[in-house]
């Protein structure tokens, strides 16, 4: 399992985290910005009397309407990602990532236009009596690249794995162990029945459920949001200073020796933003196939609202919670996650600057005169004693006040280290360093007006978030499965995507994680690569839309 994660890391490090694909997302969506004449800006009004139903016509064909259609695709839009994503994208490219999320966002409406009308084009009605539709029909139907449709609909039902569902009650479950301190398997057990119950009634029944949970979850977010950012104001317009001017002059640093060139914090707030907004994957185009219309360019208009909902405002809100309420730059005491963690021999500070510069460079792979610690660490009642021999590094912070525990207890004895991991598994190790994705999130919403309430906002909002994520995941699942092997695959893949829901709360992900990254690569290419190709098209459809005075 080990050797097979390896792999997908090393895949994930030539497509979607290799320096070229942020370029290729957004040239697509710059291409299209201009070859389409600024649709994001010109059409977004035209795009809220869409979803309010002014243009409907009775009879039109579809399952579910415009509104219902945005809800679906928003639902799995909208999730940890816009929790913990946009918190690991300032720990890891600092507050100029923020920017580049609104870069890639404001491009992506127009990117998620194309795809969503030139899918809504070539929808068929499935055998079940369902619309199914998606990028692998225009694929298949205008293109005549079958080959290239199966490969993006094998990814989609990965995703819908990797990205809707074992991640996401995994996370649930986490964050419902420490707030309210609810077992993993209960909680498991409660939301795979309610999300088979749910799912097994097809696109009518995720679309009321999910046009519910979406406004619901949006008013409470934001609430909690606004609750820091008011209670912090006067670090507001600071932390839009951050945000600017890292991303202008080059620079993102942040707390302790963590820093970030121009180059990190654009590839991962390009990257997070793309999570987060799912413009260029082709997912949101199977939800907005359902919807009721006649009119292809009318859904594709619906879809440019999401980006705008999902990374302009609430992962807007996000940053200026994290930023406004200064937790990103403090260490804060945690639990070190093994993944995050590194020894490296002799003693350091991230108060010299020499410590710091020659640490950062050994974290980001640069000629250091750092080196990986061999060797023990001697413990006595969870202190260490032979501290001046190593330091350990967590979360690209020096560890401070650092205790090894076994459980409830203090751990005494002496732990082996290897080439900078301890080797011994079942010793927790406790200590003061920076925190990222949902933790740093969590911490943060409690700097506001609710105080250390504000975690009950994050717990619920990953409760809805996330769940409404793997509601929506499942239909982009179910359809793909029709694509590939018709109707009669639908209700296994649902048993199964139901059964692994519940597995995933209790068992680690890490390896569905890489793979899902893996999963969304092989979905955006191939998607950015047909949609492109389509452009004069696009452009035709477009202008005869226009045609018809009643769009005036």
């Amino acid at each position: 399992m080990e050797s097979f994660n390896q792999l997908l890391l090393s895949m994930d490090g030539l497509l979607g985290s290799a320096p070229w694909f942020p370029w290729v997302l957004l040239g697509v969506g710059f291409f299209f910005t201009l070859y389409l004449g600024f649709p994001q800006v010109r059409y977004f009004g035209h795009a809220l009397k869409i979803v309010r139903g002014k243009y409907d016509k009775p009879g039109d064909p579809g399952d579910t309407s415009h509104f219902q259609a945005l809800a679906t695709a928003l639902s799995g839009t909208v999730g940890t990602g816009n929790i913990g994503g946009v918190g690991l994208a300032i720990f890891l490219g600092g507050p100029a990532a923020l920017f580049w999320m609104w870069v890639t966002a404001f491009l992506g409406m127009t990117t998620k236009f194309v795809e969503v009308t030139l899918s809504h084009k070539y929808r068929i009605k499935a055998a079940d009596g369902y619309y199914a539709g998606g990028p692998m029909f225009y694929m298949e139907r205008r293109l005549n690249m079958k080959w290239l449709a199966v490969i993006f609909a094998i990814a989609t039902v990965i995703s819908s794995f990797g990205t809707g569902s074992l991640p996401q009650v995994n996370n649930i479950a986490q964050a419902m162990y420490d707030t309210f301190g609810f077992s993993k398997m209960l909680t498991g057990g409660v939301l795979a029945i309610l999300l088979g119950l749910v799912i097994i009634g097809g696109i009518t029944r995720i679309a009321k459920v999910t046009s519910t949970i979406v406004p619901v979850m949006a008013v409470l977010y934001v609430i909690g949001a606004l609750a820091v950012i008011l209670y912090n104001y006067q670090n507001i317009i600071p932390s839009f200073a951050a945000v600017f001017s890292g991303a202008f002059n080059g620079s993102a640093a942040m707390g302790g020796f963590l820093g970030a060139s121009f180059a990190y914090a654009f590839n991962r707030g390009v990257n997070r933003g793309l999570f987060s907004n799912e413009a260029g994957q082709g997912s949101a185009p199977i939800a907005h196939a359902a919807a009721r219309a006649d009119e292809p360019v009318s859904e594709g208009m619906v879809s440019l609202l999401e980006p705008f909902i999902d990374t302009l405002i609430i992962c807007t809100l996000t940053g200026l919670v994290i930023l406004s309420s200064g937790v990103w730059s403090e260490k804060h005491l945690n639990r070190f996650e093994r993944a995050d963690m590194t020894v490296v021999a002799g003693s350091y500070t991230d108060q010299e600057e020499q410590d710091v510069n020659q640490l950062f460079s050994f974290l980001n792979g640069k000629e250091s005169e750092v080196r990986p610690y061999t060797g023990t660490v001697i413990v006595a009642d969870g202190l260490p004693l032979n501290k001046e021999e190593f330091t350990i590094i967590n979360s690209r912070s020096v560890a401070e006040d650092i205790q090894f525990r076994v459980g409830d207890d203090e751990f005494s004895g002496v732990l082996n280290v290897n080439q900078g991991r301890f080797v011994n598994e079942n010793v927790a190790i406790w200590g003061n360093s920076l925190v990222h994705s949902v933790a740093l999130t969590n911490l943060a919403f409690q700097k506001g007006f609710f105080g250390e309430y504000g975690s009950y906002i994050v717990t619920l909002g990953i409760l809805l978030f996330a769940f409404s994520t793997a509601i929506a995941w499942s239909y982009y699942g179910d359809r793909s499965m029709i694509y590939l092997f018709g109707p009669k695959a639908v209700m296994p893949y649902r048993l199964v995507y139901v059964v692994a829901f519940f597995w995933a709360a209790i068992e680690d992900t890490t390896v569905i994680w890489n793979l899902s990254a893996v999963a969304i690569v092989l979905m955006t290419l191939p998607n950015l690569f047909g949609i492109s190709i389509l452009a004069r098209e696009m452009k035709d459809t477009v202008k005869d839309y226009w045609k018809d005075p009643e769009h005036k």
